[in-house]
């Protein structure tokens, strides 16, 4: 495939897209071996951004607006691969994900919304066609999750002799930092699922069923993470988990594509780890209701916040057996901003780099079912999330 670049950043004039443009210069260089350009509509916000990030003044820029379909195509012509942080999904990426499916090029965002995902799996036989590989959630929603649960699996069939039918996903720490926050763009996200749910209710069906995203396959009845309880497993109470609609579709969804090799009766749940039935658990990146002047598109927590952050989620699979591994997935920052930005930069040079198109060829995919072991390998040298075994 000849083209301009091997990754553009669409959306880097906004909060998480700057971070992503920051974090590739750090790690790949402005004029390196990776081939890479930022791309949004306002040039002048874009050329203050490249000052900004510290890039060279004739470091490339891609003009391209989400109203206007043809430049959409124009881009996605340009590169092997577009990052988008221009969310809400529902509202701007619609378009993206036809041209990137048309095109044949390679598309990564860190969209939770489990609704509008749902609808672009009409673009899976195009993508299939066409030979472009699109991957959403590639954030703190839900790789570390869905690669969480990925790395047990596989720890489980080396040591156990098979994988294990039923996983626990546990948040057992989250630090924002001091002051640490949520982006604008995570508001206006979560606005505009309520906003979709309040047009056309039958969302919610979609919101509330862990297979919505495995067409033409409906698994057994999952684990009610709705109440609190105290679990025996962890030896903790755990609490609802308001990230959990959509990671576990996710993961699911792996399932379903690697071709069920943890079984077609597998069971995943997850939850927070709190103090007792009362508690609010360790909280979660993500929308909630903010009271005075919350921040607006393009604005979030600062980088001593961002850096400040951390979080450390546990596995727990168990075997039919009873036999138990467990597994932690650790970030060294703030998830919603700093390490989202990280994983969905080095997803892209995964996909780009690592990942052939006999190995994973066109389709709708998840982090876990495109790049596996070799995503593993980059976050933990370059983005600071690490996969281990536990006692």
């Amino acid at each position: 495939m000849d083209r301009d670049f091997e990754i553009i950043v669409y959306g880097a004039t906004g909060f998480t897209g700057r971070l992503v443009a920051e974090h590739l210069l750090k790690i790949y260089g402005a004029t390196g071996d990776l081939k890479w350009a930022i791309a949004g509509r306002n040039p002048a916000k874009l050329d203050e951004v490249r000052s900004e990030i510290g890039a060279p003044a004739n470091f490339p820029l891609v003009i391209a607006d989400s109203s206007d379909p043809a430049s959409l195509t124009a881009m996605a012509r340009r590169s092997k691969a577009i990052i988008t942080t221009a969310g809400p999904y529902q509202v701007h990426g619609s378009g993206l994900v036809a041209a990137c499916a048309a095109e044949g090029t390679d598309y990564l965002d860190i969209s939770g919304e489990s609704n509008w995902i749902h609808d672009m799996l009409v673009h899976e036989v195009l993508a299939r066609n066409s030979g472009a590989r699109i991957v959403f959630c590639c954030g703190f929603d839900s790789i570390p999750f869905d690669l969480g649960v990925y790395f047990l699996q596989s720890e489980a069939q080396a040591r156990l002799g098979s994988p294990v039918a039923r996983v626990r996903g546990r948040l057992r720490r989250l630090e924002r930092g001091i002051g640490g926050g949520q982006s604008g763009g995570s508001l206006a996200t979560g606005m505009a699922i309520m906003a979709a749910m309040r047009a056309s209710p039958q969302i919610l069906s979609v919101l509330a069923d862990p297979f919505a995203l495995t067409p033409g396959f409906k698994g057994p009845e999952q684990p009610d993470g709705s109440k609190a309880y105290e679990d025996a497993v962890t030896g903790s109470w755990v609490v609802p988990f308001m990230m959990a609609a959509i990671d576990t579709k996710v993961v699911h969804r792996s399932n379903f594509l690697l071709g069920h090799p943890w079984g077609k009766d597998f069971r995943y749940d997850e939850m927070s780890m709190a103090d007792g039935p009362n508690g609010s658990g360790v909280g979660a990146p993500g929308f909630y209701m903010v009271k005075g002047n919350p921040p607006k598109p393009g604005e979030g927590p600062s980088r001593a916040e961002r850096e400040g952050g951390c979080y450390d989620i546990l596995f727990i699979g168990e075997a039919a057996d009873g036999r138990i591994i467990r597994a932690n997935v650790r970030g060294d920052m703030d998830p919603g901003a700093g390490s989202t930005s990280r994983m969905l930069g080095e997803s892209a040079v995964c996909l780009v780099r690592d990942i052939s198109r006999s190995e994973t060829p066109g389709g709708i995919w998840t982090s876990a079912s495109a790049m596996g072991d070799a995503l593993i390998r980059r976050l933990a040298a370059n983005a600071g999330v690490t996969f281990q075994l536990e006692p």
